[in-house]
């Protein structure tokens, strides 16, 4: 493993692997909880966070998990407000945030090239502190889902029975965001901020397509998101295209073939039981 993670390629496919998994795990409760929208919401603000710490010589992940944690208090508050409804709300947050990291971006001369790979990510330069955070976050993340993913999913499905039968219910809503916001800011240095998205619904929904039942599910997924990243990264070298894009683009055609497979499979059913 040591010599693996000497190689720039073999610590890109290291991390591309342990990125695909993470997101696959989490990627599962974004999207039975229809959470995909406000994923990317806290995707692109996290952006100016992570340029905001850039610039002040701090750690990145600290300045992403901060703006993190004030885009959802921000949205949450928004969404209360007399007349606002969540989903304008968090488009608002959304564009705002994006437009505070460009324009932070804009102010720092002779930098702009370097901060905007937090958009796209850059995979082949990340180092071993990414991939030992990386790593780390796996393993709680899969902890945490072992223990309480079935919590999670009752309290998302079934909020008012959750609180007649003594869950915490916004306790437990708060642990899936900030877990979804720590998920973000690891992958932005492979993926970046614009391509997070891709990586986190696409193996969790293709998932979704093939078993309604939650351990498969988060199982095939976390495998999908690993084989989406690491081919994605493979295509990249062997075409000599962007990783990121390549990784994105790799993990959205698996979702098209499993749901065209999804459909397929409903239309032999239906023949096999008109005939039938």
């Amino acid at each position: 493993m040591s010599w693996l993670l000497q190689d720039t390629f073999g610590r890109a496919l290291v991390e591309a692997v342990a990125v695909g998994v993470l997101t696959g795990l989490v990627g599962v409760h974004v999207v039975l909880r229809r959470l995909s929208f406000f994923t990317m919401t806290m995707a692109h603000a996290t952006f100016p966070g992570v340029v905001a710490a850039a610039i002040l010589g701090i750690n990145i992940y600290l300045g992403g998990v901060v703006a993190g944690l004030l885009t959802a208090a921000a949205v949450a508050a928004l969404a209360r407000t007399r007349g606002q409804e969540a989903t304008a709300a968090t488009g608002v947050i959304l564009s705002a945030g994006f437009a505070l990291g460009v324009a932070l971006v804009a102010t720092q001369n002779g930098f702009s090239r370097d901060l905007s790979a937090f958009l796209v990510g850059s995979i082949l330069t990340v180092t071993t502190e990414n991939l030992v955070v990386t790593v780390a976050l796996v393993a709680l993340t899969a902890t945490a889902l072992a223990v309480g993913g079935r919590h999670l999913l009752y309290v998302g499905f079934d909020p008012a029975g959750a609180r007649a039968a003594g869950y915490r219910v916004r306790l437990f809503d708060f642990a899936l965001l900030l877990l979804v916001d720590l998920v973000v800011v690891a992958i932005v240095p492979a993926v970046g901020t614009i391509l997070a998205l891709a990586l986190i619904v696409a193996p969790a929904a293709a998932a979704r397509a093939w078993t309604g039942r939650l351990a498969p599910m988060t199982a095939l997924a976390a495998m999908l998101g690993a084989g989406s990243a690491a081919a994605g990264l493979w295509f990249s070298r062997l075409w000599d295209v962007a990783a990121g894009g390549s990784i994105s683009l790799t993990a959205a055609a698996v979702l098209l073939v499993s749901l065209a497979a999804y459909r397929l499979r409903d239309g032999f059913r239906a023949i096999f039981l008109t005939a039938s």
